[in-house]
């Protein structure tokens, strides 16, 4: 993986996060953020004070904390978070004046200056638009950037909606910039969004940037048929836990079970918060609710079964080591005869992974599109 970032005149060693993975062709930065550092650079050389949105891996937090700027990283992203922190320390780059906030926290006023690296879901772009329009002065710049293949009608129409008059930059390699000022006055967007979870009584709640937002997705719809059930007193995580629909409905099957929520969003994990609390307030005490990277710090052999729909992405980038990353630690967590139950699609082959991982792999279903997998831990095995 390159490691070695040349953002404006200073050299960075940048690193992605998870430090481990085993994708190495890909590195921490992109050329959207070049173009945003050289932009801000020519046009704002007296910033003083900046807001960013959306800095995957910490490149624009590095590079404006460097120059001596008072720094807000907002992020929904705990990876995200983890990797802003390494990155400034490796790089040696003081911390006093830079902060991180999560993407549900109140944002700061009196900015100079707004970076926005332009996220995958419209809906979370809105959202964020909408929180900055409550609290930037008029006048305001708001800086957007992505690659250009990223950047549609849609994303201009929603920086005018929220923000004020917006242009676009011409394309450097293969890259643009969305380049608007705040008009002043707050723009409401319609988050969190509730639906009713078909056939159960259940109301689900789900904040802006969580997968599959208005409805229930297809993969957990068929996960729904081999979800566990049992009366013991079991610990089971919901790793990669979303909205939590598969913990919750976990929950309604085994109910003296302890459930714990996981997620690197902080808004999927906040969404599963909600939506015990809406429907199951009695079994509340039993859940607990995690922002992590995986399974990393989780005590070793201290669950009984760990539920996972895997992602096969790592923001724009696609890829299968967060997939491998959970299978491990999950491996890892589950005591002696413990189960791993994951949901996948047919093609990525995770029947294979699973058969060497955990000298086991049994097909509990399938159908055209997607397969459900059980694994057994067997400490027996190599």
């Amino acid at each position: 993986m390159t490691t070695q970032a040349q953002l404006g005149d200073t050299s960075f060693t940048l690193e992605r996060f998870p430090l481990d993975q085993k994708n190495r062709s890909l590195q921490a930065w992109d050329s959207a953020d070049q173009y945003l550092v050289d932009y801000v650079t020519e046009h704002y050389p007296d910033c003083r004070s900046l807001l960013i949105f959306n800095d995957s891996f910490g490149a624009l937090s590095c590079y404006f904390s460097k120059q001596g700027l008072t720094v807000c990283s907002v992020n929904d992203s705990y990876i995200s978070h983890q990797a802003a922190a390494y990155n400034l320390a490796e790089n040696k780059i003081a911390t006093a004046n830079f902060s991180q906030l999560d993407s549900l926290s109140a944002l700061p006023e009196n900015v100079d200056l707004v970076l926005m690296k332009v996220p995958r879901t419209l809906g979370f772009m809105q959202y964020q638009l909408s929180e900055l329009s409550e609290v930037l002065a008029p006048g305001t710049p708001v800086i957007g950037a992505g690659k250009t293949k990223d950047i549609h009608n849609s994303t201009i129409k929603a920086f005018e909606h929220y923000i004020g008059e917006t242009k676009t930059s011409l394309a450097v390699k293969k890259s643009r910039l969305i380049i608007s000022q705040a008009t002043g006055g707050y723009k409401a967007a319609d988050f969190p969004v509730n639906w009713p979870l078909e056939g159960t009584d259940f109301s689900i709640s789900n904040h802006a940037n969580v997968f599959s937002r208005d409805s229930l997705d297809i993969g957990a719809r068929f996960f729904f048929n081999y979800l566990p059930q049992s009366s013991k007193a079991k610990r089971i995580i919901d790793l990669g836990c979303g909205n939590g629909v598969v913990g919750l409905m976990t929950l309604s099957r085994c109910p003296n079970a302890e459930i714990t929520f996981v997620d690197e969003s902080y808004m999927a994990v906040e969404s599963s918060r909600l939506n015990v609390e809406l429907n199951m307030e009695d079994k509340f005490e039993q859940c607990s609710f995690i922002e992590n990277d995986c399974l990393t710090g989780f005590e070793r052999e201290s669950a009984d079964i760990v539920l996972c729909n895997p992602p096969f992405h790592q923001a724009q980038a696609v890829t299968d080591h967060i997939a491998w990353q959970m299978f491990k630690q999950a491996k890892d967590t589950l005591k002696n005869g413990g189960e791993l139950r994951i949901i996948g699609n047919r093609h990525l082959d995770y029947h294979d992974k699973l058969k060497r991982m955990f000298g086991n792999c049994q097909l509990l279903g399938s159908n055209k599109k997607f397969v459900v997998l059980s694994a057994t831990k067997n400490n027996g095995m190599l």
